[in-house]
């Protein structure tokens, strides 16, 4: 069964790198059975052509000045991109979560694929969590263990203690960045935030459950749902089903606070 705690993402921005910090930190013991993506133009070096391109993006408006005038390392330069999300408030936590290689290119590839059916564990900007994937059976019924809840307790800290304001002007500074790599990844004619959007929207669609959904042993011994109506949901709405109902409840707020604080501004050079 793949653990996933999504969240945009991201961050887990999902958040970003929220849809990474929730799949990741859920995604052990996979039930993906797709091909893996991979990430063009991840050892791509250079700083981007044009950090003032315009970038005309239908959900976001009015950029702050600084965002666009601050210089920007190149795509590949890690280390600065890496040092500017954990000196965010709440920030230090992420850094032994990061996976630190093609920190951008990698969040954009899993964002990108949360509202699909599948996503391949090789594009995932963070760790795995530790230990094995906990499942409680009470009365025949198999469902997630609430114990699970301490194995991804690092990945909630962080994104319950960076402030959604701090985390979307750092998105908003490199979002040349996160359009360059999107571009990479197969869409030199989209633009990432109108993704990102969706994928948003896709996460807060998730059905709320007050108890933890029935699991059945699908292909080659994974965890399926029970419910077919909701084994037929995105990876991503999947994933967000398998926490706690407060975990879940905590993710779907960030997302909505950060939707709504992007929904104020534009980005650089728009």
């Amino acid at each position: 069964m793949s653990e996933g705690k999504i969240w945009i993402v991201a961050i887990v921005v999902a958040a970003l790198a929220l849809g990474g910090l929730l799949y990741y930190s859920y995604h052990r013991e996979q039930y993906l059975t797709s091909p893996q993506l991979t990430v063009p133009g991840a050892n791509v070096g250079g700083a981007i052509a044009n950090p003032r391109q315009h970038y005309p993006i239908e959900h976001v408006r009015g950029a702050p000045a600084a965002a666009a005038s601050a210089p920007l390392p190149a795509l590949n330069d890690d280390a600065a991109i890496i040092h500017a999300l954990t000196a965010l408030p709440g920030g230090a936590g992420l850094r032994a979560l990061l996976r630190p290689q093609a920190l951008i290119q990698h969040v954009v590839a899993t964002i990108n694929a949360l509202p699909d059916r599948s996503l391949g564990s090789d594009v995932l900007p963070v760790h795995h969590a530790k230990g094995d994937f906990q499942v409680s059976t009470s009365a025949g019924v198999t469902t997630p263990s609430l114990a699970n809840d301490t194995r991804y307790a690092p990945y909630m800290r962080v994104i319950e203690a960076i402030p959604t304001p701090a985390l979307v002007a750092w998105y908003v500074h490199f979002y040349p960045l996160f359009q360059q790599a999107y571009q990479q990844l197969g869409y030199p004619h989209g633009y990432f935030n109108d993704r990102l959007i969706v994928v948003i929207d896709n996460l807060l669609a998730t059905p709320d459950r007050a108890t933890p959904p029935a699991l059945v042993q699908g292909k080659n011994g994974m965890w399926d749902y029970a419910d077919p109506a909701l084994q037929s949901l995105s990876i991503g709405q999947r994933t967000l089903l398998r926490m706690g109902a407060a975990d879940s409840a905590t993710i779907k707020a960030k997302l909505r606070a950060i939707r709504a604080d992007l929904s104020g501004k534009s980005l650089p050079g728009s």
